[in-house]
C-alpha cells in the first residue's frame, strides 16, 4: 500500500483483510501465515510511527471480524504473523529502492532460511497433496458465495479508474491557466471565478469520463465521485481565500460609503441602508464565486462581513456620540465657567441663585441641542437618558470645580476685596486719608465684604436648601469683636469648633467651619498693617494741616503779651514796620517756595533755601529800585500792565492797599503801588 494511504478504509485494503480473516477462520485451524505490508514511497515520518497505527488498523478488523465459538478469543497472532516492511520512493531515491526490494526478493526466495517468510509449518500440506487440497479450497470458496472474489472487469476497473483519477488529479494541479488562477486569487478578488473553475473542472470530469467509458459503471461512478472530491478539496483554499478577499473589499467600501452618507443621511438611516445595499453586493460576489460542480454554503463569510460592519457601525457610532458629547460639553463649559467665576467673585446674598439660574438655563439649553442632535442615531431610551444625564452631571461638575478654585484661593480674594473696600471710596476713587474719614466704619465695612465673600464660598449651594453659614460666621467672626459681646456662656460656645456645616452634607463643603476661623484670623493679621497705615497717615495730615499753636499756647502769648500788644495799638509806627515785614516775609515765602522745599527734609530744604535766598533778596530790591524809577501812570493802565507779569509768574501775593509779587524770566520781581 501506498504510505499515505494508511489509515483509510479502501485504499488501505481494510473490506479485503476482513474477508481474509473470516476465511481464516472458516477453513483453517490456527496456523501461523506471515501477513507482509509493503509500504511504498514512506514519508519523512519514521516506521516506528507507522507501524503502530497499521497494527492498530488490523487488530481492530480482527477484534470486528464475527468468530466461531471455538476461535471466540483466539489472537491475531495464532494465525498470522504480521510483519512490514517500508520502500523509499523510486523516483526521490533509486538505488536505495533498488536495494531494499533486493532484501525483500531474498525473503521469499529464502524463506525457510532465519529471516525468510515460511513462519511456521505445523500447517504445511505435502506436495503430492497439493492438487487435492486447491480442489478443496475452490470448492469451498464455490459453495459459500460470501466468499466469493470479485469479479476480474471489477478489480481491473477500480485499477484503471483509480489510475486515471490520479493522472486527471495531476493533471489539473499541473494546468496553467488553474495556477494563475490560484496564484492571483491569494492577492486579490478575481471576477468570474466560479465560471472559469467550473470550466476547468468540467473539462478535467469530461476527460475522466472519456477515457473510464469502457469500464464498470458502479466502479466508474465511484472513482469519479472520488475525483471530484479531490478536485474540490483542491479549489476549495482558494473558494475561501477568494470569499475572504471579497469580505475585506465589500468591507472596506461600506465603511468609505457609510462615512459619506452619515454626512448627508441621519446615522440610522445611513447605517441600514448602507448595511443592505453591502450585503446584497456580497451576495452577488459569491454568486459570482459559486462552483457549479459544488454547494458550498458562503453563509458563515458572510456573518463574519455582517459582524465586522455592526462592529464598525457601533464604533462610529461610539466616536461620534463621543465627539458630539465633548461639543456640547465644551459649550456648557465655556458658557458656565467665566460667569460662575464672576459671580463667586462679587459675593453677595444672590450669588448662588443667580449660579442655579444660570446652570440651569445653560444646560437646559445644552441638553436640548444634544438631544436633538443625537435623534438621528435612533438610540434606545436608557442610552439617550444616560447620555443627557451624563451631560446635565458635566454642567454641575463644572459648577462644583469652579467653586472649588475659587475656594482655594480665597484668601486672596479676601484682601482684594478688602483692599479695593477699604483704599477706594463709593467711586472707585482712591482715599486720601486727610483725618475726617472715619477709619473704624470703613474697616468694619471692608471685612464684612470679605466676611460675606467667606461665607459665600464655604459651601456649594446647588439646592435651595436653606443654611445658616452665614449667620455663624457673623456672629463668630464680626459680632464676636463688639464691646457688648463679652459674657464667658457666650465665649465658651465657639459655633465655629467643628468640621462641618450644620444642613451642609459633607461632598458640598467646600471651607469647614475650622478652616474659616484659620482663614480670617490669617486674613485679619494681613490686613492689619493696611488699617495701621491709614491711621498713621491720617495722623500725619493732621499735624501737617495743624499751623495754630495748641489752645493753652494761645491763651498764654494773649495773657503774658498784653502789655506788647497795648504798646503797638499805642504807637501805630510800629504797626507799619510790622506790616511791611510781613509783606516782605509773605513775598519771600512764596518766591522760595518754603513749604514746599521742606517737604524734601529739613536738612536738603536748608541747603536749597540758603543758595536761593540771597538771589532773591537782590531781585526783590531791583524790583523795587525799577517800579520806584519808572512814571506815574493811572491805575487801570498799570494793572494792565501787571496783568501779564502775574500770569506769567509761579505765585504771587497780594493785599489790598500794599504790594504784588511776579515773576518773569530773570527772576522773581516785587513791585509795590505808586501813589496817583
Amino acid at each position: 500500500m501506498w504510505c499515505h494511504d494508511i489509515g483509510r478504509e479502501q485504499a488501505a485494503n481494510k473490506p479485503l483483510l476482513k474477508t481474509v480473516f473470516q476465511v481464516m477462520m472458516r477453513l483453517f485451524s490456527p496456523r501461523k501465515t506471515t501477513m507482509l505490508f509493503v509500504i511504498r514511497d514512506k514519508s519523512k515520518t519514521p516506521l516506528e510511527n507507522l507501524e503502530p497505527i497499521l497494527r492498530e488498523d488490523i487488530q481492530k478488523i480482527w477484534d470486528g471480524v464475527p468468530k466461531p465459538h471455538a476461535h471466540k478469543d483466539t489472537p491475531l497472532s495464532e494465525f498470522f504473523n504480521v510483519q512490514v516492511v517500508a520502500l523509499n520512493s523510486y523516483e526521490e531515491k533509486e538505488e536505495l529502492f533498488r536495494e531494499q526490494v533486493s532484501n525483500l526478493r531474498d525473503r521469499f526466495q529464502q524463506s525457510i532460511a532465519p529471516g525468510g517468510l515460511a513462519g511456521d509449518r505445523r500447517g504445511v500440506v505435502p506436495a503430492s497433496g497439493f492438487s487435492f487440497s486447491a480442489q478443496q479450497f475452490w470448492k469451498v470458496i464455490k459453495e459459500n458465495k460470501d466468499l466469493d472474489l470479485p469479479a476480474h472487469k471489477v478489480m481491473v476497473a477500480t485499477v484503471r479508474c483509480e489510475e486515471i483519477g490520479h493522472e486527471k488529479v495531476a493533471t489539473f494541479t499541473a494546468d496553467e491557466e488553474w495556477q494563475q488562477f490560484e496564484e492571483a486569487v491569494q492577492s486579490d478578488y478575481v471576477p468570474g471565478f466560479g465560471k472559469k473553475i467550473s470550466s476547468l473542472l468540467d473539462r478535467c470530469l469530461s476527460e475522466y469520463d472519456m477515457e473510464a467509458i469502457y469500464f464498470d459503471e458502479g466502479v466508474r461512478t465511484s472513482k469519479r465521485h472520488q475525483l471530484e472530491s479531490k478536485l474540490l478539496q483542491l479549489v476549495n483554499p482558494a473558494y475561501q481565500s477568494l470569499l475572504g478577499h471579497l469580505r475585506t473589499r465589500t468591507l472596506e467600501a461600506f465603511k468609505e460609503s457609510f462615512d459619506k452618507a452619515v454626512e448627508k443621511e441621519g446615522f440610522a438611516v445611513a447605517a441600514r441602508d448602507s448595511t443592505q445595499i453591502f450585503l446584497e453586493k456580497f451576495d452577488k460576489g459569491s454568486e459570482d464565486a459559486t462552483i457549479q460542480q459544488v454547494n458550498w454554503d458562503p453563509s458563515k463569510v458572510k456573518d463574519k462581513l455582517k459582524r465586522d460592519i455592526e462592529a464598525h457601525v457601533v464604533s462610529v457610532r461610539a466616536t461620534k456620540l463621543s465627539e458630539l458629547c465633548a461639543t456640547y460639553e465644551g459649550k456648557l463649559t465655556k458658557a458656565l465657567a467665566e460667569p460662575v467665576e464672576a459671580l463667586l467673585d462679587s459675593a453677595s446674598e444672590d450669588t448662588w441663585p443667580a449660579i442655579r439660574k444660570l446652570l440651569q438655563r445653560e444646560t437646559k439649553a445644552a441638553v436640548s441641542g444634544l438631544e436633538s442632535a443625537i435623534s438621528t442615531f435612533e438610540l434606545d431610551e436608557a442610552t439617550e437618558k444616560e447620555l443627557l444625564l451624563r451631560l446635565e452631571n458635566h454642567g454641575r461638575s463644572v459648577v462644583e470645580s469652579k467653586a472649588r478654585e475659587e475656594a482655594a484661593r480665597i484668601l486672596i480674594r479676601m484682601k482684594d476685596r478688602f483692599s479695593t473696600l477699604f483704599s477706594r471710596d463709593a467711586d472707585s476713587m482712591p482715599r486720601v486719608w486727610t483725618g475726617k474719614e472715619d477709619i473704624k466704619a470703613i474697616t468694619k465695612t471692608a471685612r464684612s465684604a470679605s466676611m460675606k465673600l467667606l461665607s459665600t464660598m464655604a459651601a456649594i449651594r446647588l439646592e435651595e436648601d436653606g443654611d445658616n453659614i452665614d449667620t455663624t460666621l457673623s456672629l463668630a467672626l464680626v459680632d464676636a469683636a463688639r464691646p457688648g459681646t463679652t459674657d464667658r456662656s457666650i465665649q465658651s460656645l465657639d459655633p465655629l469648633a467643628s468640621s462641618s456645616w450644620e444642613r451642609v452634607p459633607e461632598e458640598r463643603t467646600l471651607i469647614s467651619p475650622v478652616q474659616c476661623k484659620s482663614l480670617w484670623r490669617q486674613f485679619k493679621a494681613e490686613t492689619e498693617y493696611t488699617v495701621t497705615q491709614a491711621i498713621a497717615a491720617q495722623e500725619a495730615n493732621k499735624r501737617n494741616n495743624n499751623w495754630l499753636p495748641p489752645p493753652w499756647a494761645l491763651a498764654a502769648m494773649a495773657v503774658l503779651g498784653f502789655n506788647e500788644f497795648m504798646t503797638l495799638l499805642r504807637n501805630p509806627f510800629y504797626l507799619a514796620v510790622m506790616f511791611v515785614v510781613f509783606l516782605v516775609g509773605k513775598a519771600m515765602w512764596v518766591q522760595l517756595d518754603i513749604a514746599n522745599e521742606f517737604r524734601n527734609g529739613f536738612l536738603p530744604a536748608l541747603l536749597s533755601l540758603s543758595t536761593k535766598f540771597v538771589p532773591t533778596i537782590m531781585n526783590i530790591l531791583k524790583r523795587l529800585a525799577d517800579e520806584g524809577a519808572a512814571p506815574a501812570a493811572p491805575e487801570r493802565q498799570r494793572e494792565t500792565e501787571l496783568q501779564p507779569r502775574n500770569n506769567s509768574s509761579n505765585s504771587n501775593v497780594t493785599s489790598a492797599g500794599s504790594s504784588s509779587l511776579t515773576s518773569s524770566e530773570n527772576g522773581p520781581e516785587y513791585s509795590s503801588p505808586v501813589a496817583q
